[in-house]
């Protein structure tokens, strides 16, 4: 326990020093950028920008407890852009099409995201079982048709033409997320709370958790104890889909109120969220502190800017060396993915 604490405090350690040095070339005076620094992640009147980032860290730790999911029983999916746009584009279209709102619409809503997202995830099992493509090549592939279906839709079918953009009708009001008291802070961050708890008791404390782990530690030793590998496969990797389609519905529900083209892929959302889970070395507990640290950064860079004048650019810096860091892990994922286990 104390090895797994003190390995996931080196790398925000090591990208205070990083953080600091960056300052020192972009020669910013250091105590009043990190001033604004956390001025703009946590401060704002009435605590705005706090509220901005923890809705910004429910969208990116949702997408890391989807990457979770898949990457603890050793299947390296990566096509959690395309289940969060299919999630989305799902959810936007049964928001309008819908003739009635209230508690019972927003439930349909999110449960359509949810499973239009599993049902696309499950396209990158089938490949792997009856073609053999590999899940980290299926999933990183379907990506691709899912953002140009998104954006075909977008353009035509479901394009709001008044509005001059790519995008949807506004949906209903009766719809939207309803607001926290007195904020803007929609309760989107609190299906993404229940979510996490739900991931916690899956991962430690049901069967399907300890199965799924175990096939993703060696799927050889799983298949000799006699588990249904292929049923594993396919059930976990619609778990991890529906999450990503839980979060699609949230940012259309709560954010923008309907689907913009691009909406979900610019923010890089899932690219992001499999970044924090890598971070934290897959501990499933660590999910939500990770997902609330890289919001933060995107916040905090931003408010050095607007009020040090430090370019923003330096979060993206800071995401790239965390990538470099968790790259390691990678290829692990990745021969088990194809069945190169040794």
């Amino acid at each position: 326990m104390k090895y797994k604490i003190s390995s996931l405090l080196t790398a925000p350690i090591l990208l205070i020093f990083v953080f600091v040095f960056l300052l020192w070339l972009a020669d910013a005076n250091i105590f009043e950028s990190i001033v604004a620094f956390f001025k703009g992640a946590f401060g704002g009147r009435n605590f705005a920008y706090l509220l901005v980032t923890v809705s910004r860290a429910a969208l990116i730790t949702g997408m890391a407890l989807a990457a979770l999911i898949a990457f603890r029983a050793g299947l390296f999916n990566i096509g959690g852009e395309g289940q969060l746009v299919i999630g989305g584009l799902a959810s936007a279209f049964v928001a309008i099409s819908l003739p009635f709102g209230g508690a019972v619409g927003i439930l349909l809503v999110i449960l359509s995201g949810m499973t239009a997202a599993a049902l696309w995830a499950v396209v990158s099992g089938a490949m792997k079982l009856w073609l053999g493509v590999p899940i980290l090549v299926g999933s990183l592939l379907l990506n691709y048709p899912a953002r140009y279906i998104a954006s075909y839709f977008v353009n035509h079918p479901l394009r709001d033409v008044s509005s001059g953009m790519s995008q949807t009708h506004l949906i209903e009001k009766s719809l939207w997320l309803p607001l926290l008291p007195t904020t803007r802070l929609d309760i989107g961050f609190i299906f993404i709370l229940l979510m996490f708890g739900l991931v916690l008791f899956y991962c430690y404390r049901t069967v399907g958790g300890y199965k799924a782990k175990m096939t993703g530690l060696s799927i050889d030793f799983a298949n000799a104890s006699g588990l249904q590998t292929k049923k594993i496969t396919l059930k976990t990797l619609a778990l991890s889909g529906s999450i990503a389609g839980l979060v699609g519905a949230i940012a259309v529900l709560g954010l923008h109120h309907r689907f913009t083209d691009g909406m979900l892929v610019q923010p890089l959302y899932a690219w992001t969220g499999i970044v924090a889970a890598l971070m934290v070395s897959l501990i499933p507990w660590a999910i939500l502190p990770a997902g609330f640290f890289f919001a933060a950064i995107h916040s905090g860079a931003s408010g050095m800017e607007r009020t040090a004048d430090v370019p923003k650019e330096i979060a993206i810096i800071i995401q790239g060396l965390i990538i470099l860091f968790v790259a390691s892990k990678v290829p692990t994922a990745f021969e088990q993915d194809t069945g190169e286990n040794k």
